[in-house]
């Protein structure tokens, strides 16, 4: 078993260093168990098991830590669930649409709020619908519950765009809670989707 204590390390270093173990176990497989000490590094490295097909769960410690154990290897591998299920379709768009801010230009911040809320409308009538639209730093709040575009980004949702937002930024912003649409993610998720894109906008 290999065992990784990344507690005090921020998003992504947790998810990267159990990535790097679970390669170096080869096709034997294993056993990595990783210590940390956020619910949002627990949630990545379980979606992390889940993108590579392995089964995994975690313990919750006193102290405050979370012990999270992925196991890997033949016979280990789950079957169809999400991980098949975010296999991308023939007619997948590819498009992958970064946005890291809560307006869209410069000037006017009121202005590029209105813009910005008329570009994710817009966004909702291509077909086919974007592969992922990434939300961090201050962008991260347009999927909180207090956005106004959320009925937009939930139609795109709906049409199977994957709507990710960095966990580290709703912590920042204290909205981690307020998530009202999507998925948290981490920013080895955001870097996998940007250079796996076909297309990128970044806004």
């Amino acid at each position: 078993m290999t065992y990784i204590d990344a507690v005090g390390q921020a998003c992504p270093i947790p998810v990267i260093r159990a990535k790097k173990a679970l390669e170096a176990l080869g096709e034997a497989g294993g056993v990595v168990t990783v210590l940390v000490d956020s619910d949002i590094s627990r949630q990545n490295l379980e979606k992390l098991a889940q993108s590579l097909g392995y089964q995994s769960e975690y313990l919750s410690k006193e102290n405050g830590t979370i012990e999270v154990t992925i196991v890997a290897g033949e016979g280990c591998a789950v079957t169809g669930g999400d991980a098949a299920d975010k296999e991308s379709p023939d007619d997948d768009s590819g498009l992958v649409v970064a946005i890291g801010r809560d307006t869209m230009g410069e000037g006017s911040q009121e202005l590029g709020r209105i813009l910005l809320k008329g570009f994710i409308f817009a966004l909702k009538e291509l077909a086919p619908a974007p592969k992922a639209i990434l939300f961090f730093n201050s962008g991260a709040t347009l999927t909180s519950s207090d956005s106004n575009s959320l009925e937009d980004l939930r139609s795109l949702e709906a049409a199977g765009t994957a709507i990710l937002t960095c966990g580290t930024c709703t912590n920042y912003y204290g909205i981690t809670e307020k998530l009202a649409v999507g998925e948290i993610t981490n920013m080895y998720g955001i870097v996998t989707a940007m250079a796996g894109a076909k297309k990128l906008i970044n806004i």
